[in-house]
């Protein structure tokens, strides 16, 4: 299902890395370490703003890697 905050996620499952770029603001954030478990889980999930809220933000490192208001 579509999600209303997510606009797209990728997963590099060698180095860990889930990037997530967000509708409201189009930023994209890297996040560290997940686990392909994890990654599974999310995209499965029905709702996936409140997956990543619940088990993502504030439980892996991350960093801003793009947005809208980038040169």
């Amino acid at each position: 299902m579509p999600s209303t905050s997510i606009s797209k996620t990728e997963y590099d499952p060698a180095n860990r890395i889930l990037s997530v770029w967000f509708v409201a603001s189009g930023k994209r954030y890297a996040f560290e370490g997940v686990p392909p478990e994890t990654v599974a889980a999310f995209r499965a999930a029905f709702a996936k703003g409140r997956f990543f809220n619940r088990h993502i933000r504030n439980h892996f490192r991350y960093r801003r890697i793009s947005g809208d208001d980038d040169p």
